[in-house]
């Protein structure tokens, strides 16, 4: 059965603030997680800044033109990492990561896998991505940008960015040195 690799950084580069990178098994969604700081980030103000929620139960990811419709979970580090046991038939909202709709970047995964997020390697640069909210809203976005071949070590796609975007990304290949496809959305 399909799992992930974990590419280790170590413990210890996550508790100095180093981004993991994840390898990966066939079809794995090798999610990347977000930097993680020793000391919790202060404001001008002197205000603690918090991580960003996880995201609530209700939410769901839409590509129409490539038959995706998926609900959204939160992922977990340590079971789709270091267990290696991520779920099938979900996208995976990287903890640490905005909420769609809140602004900054939103950063969800999936297995290459029918049904999931396998037909995203057909993507345009114009598609339609939707997520549905639990209040029942639609936010749309459109995709901007397709990048087919990330090499693993690249973590740039993770990072906050100052305005909102939805980042979609799945595996390329069995193996953990394999690129990663990562499809970038804006609002539209």
């Amino acid at each position: 059965m399909p799992r992930f690799f974990l590419s280790a950084l170590g413990a210890l580069a996550i508790l100095a603030g180093v981004i993991l990178t994840l390898g990966l098994r066939p079809y794995a969604p090798a999610p990347l997680a977000p930097p993680v700081s020793a000391a919790p980030a202060t404001s001008s103000s002197g205000a603690v800044a918090t991580a960003p929620p996880a995201i609530p139960l209700g939410y769901r990811v839409q590509v129409p033109r490539l038959a995706i419709d998926l609900p959204i979970d939160e992922g977990d580090i340590e079971r789709d990492t270091v267990v290696q046991q991520t779920p099938e038939s979900f996208a995976f909202h990287l903890p640490g990561t905005a909420i769609p709709g809140a602004g900054g970047n939103c950063y969800l995964y999936a297995h290459a896998r029918r049904g999931m997020f396998l037909s995203l390697w057909n993507a345009n640069e114009g598609d339609e991505v939707f997520i549905s909210t639990p209040d029942g809203k639609a936010l749309r976005y459109i995709v901007r940008e397709i990048h087919p071949r990330v090499p693993p070590d690249d973590v740039s796609w993770v990072q906050p960015s100052p305005t909102e975007r939805l980042t979609l990304q799945t595996s390329t290949g069995p193996n953990r040195t394999d690129p990663r496809f990562v499809v970038v959305a804006t609002p539209g």
